[in-house]
């Protein structure tokens, strides 16, 4: 009797296993925008730059203050719009925000230098506020030191039909859940004293 009852306790405990690990594989994809609901990433470049190199100067405070020119693949079937966040995790206070677009086409494959600091571009998308409180590109500034620049961009399956001048908490917000797929590029800045 007692060999019986071990045996269907065993059993027990392998039906327990197998059920949570069918659980697990049906688990729901996380609404957390940094991670796409699939695999697919597409990718982040720039003609100034290479990854995790330096960030030209006339694209700073320092300079000219304009936006590096990007180019990304395309994005997956079904994306309605893309967004692109940059912002300087490095900085004393927490993440600081250097570029905020949302809603451009998804047929946009690049965006020039010098993008206008403008609420809406002619070529399709809006510009949120950066954390220096302006409309557009911010370029790095960095207090002290060496601090990394992520350009992340966002292909969504709709379009978030914000006003212009929305922060990176309320885009973030309204990508949740409808994330396809991501990009990403890291440049760095040191200030010359």
């Amino acid at each position: 009797m007692t060999g019986r009852r071990a045996f269907l306790q065993q059993s027990a405990s392998l039906l327990s296993l197998v059920g949570l690990s069918l659980v697990a594989c049906n688990t729901a994809p996380t609404d957390n925008p940094s991670q796409p609901h699939t695999a697919t990433t597409m990718k982040l470049h720039s003609t100034a730059f290479n990854p995790n190199n330096l960030i030209p100067f006339q694209h700073t405070c320092d300079g000219q203050d304009i936006s590096p020119p990007l180019s990304w693949d395309s994005p997956p079937a079904g994306a309605k719009s893309l967004v692109l966040i940059c912002d300087d995790p490095d900085a004393p206070r927490g993440s600081f925000v250097h570029w905020i677009l949302y809603d451009l086409p998804p047929l946009a494959h690049q965006l020039p230098s010098g993008v206008p600091k403008q609420p809406k571009l002619p070529t399709g998308g809006v510009q949120g506020k950066n954390d220096f409180g302006n409309l557009g590109y911010g370029g790095p500034c960095p207090p002290s030191g060496t601090h990394r620049y992520v350009f992340k961009l966002y292909a969504l399956d709709k379009q978030l039909d914000l006003q212009p001048g929305a922060t990176k908490a309320q885009v973030l917000k309204a990508i949740e859940g409808h994330n396809l797929a991501t990009a990403e590029l890291i440049g760095r800045y040191a200030r010359k004293r």
